[in-house]
């Protein structure tokens, strides 16, 4: 008996990346050059589990902020996913 071949499942890719913001109320660095870019990851649940570790990490500061970044809406705006 064969045992059914998987698909590969498709990586979904998202970024995560962080710094310090100017102000609470908006999404401006204060500087570029600090800003932290964590990694890459195939899907959004790893990057989720990622970005929360790193905001867990910095909680007693206001200012800065870890986003998730889907670049796979970047990359392939028309697909679906």
């Amino acid at each position: 008996m064969r045992t059914p071949k998987k698909e590969p499942q498709k990586q979904l890719l998202h970024l995560v990346l962080g710094g310090e913001l100017e102000s609470i109320e908006g999404i401006t660095f204060k500087d570029l050059s600090k800003v932290e870019l964590v990694g890459v990851y195939p899907n959004y649940a790893s990057a989720y589990a990622v970005w929360k570790h790193k905001a867990q990490q910095t909680v007693d500061n206001a200012e800065m902020r870890y986003f998730v970044v889907h670049l796979h809406r970047l990359l392939e705006p028309d697909e679906d996913g």
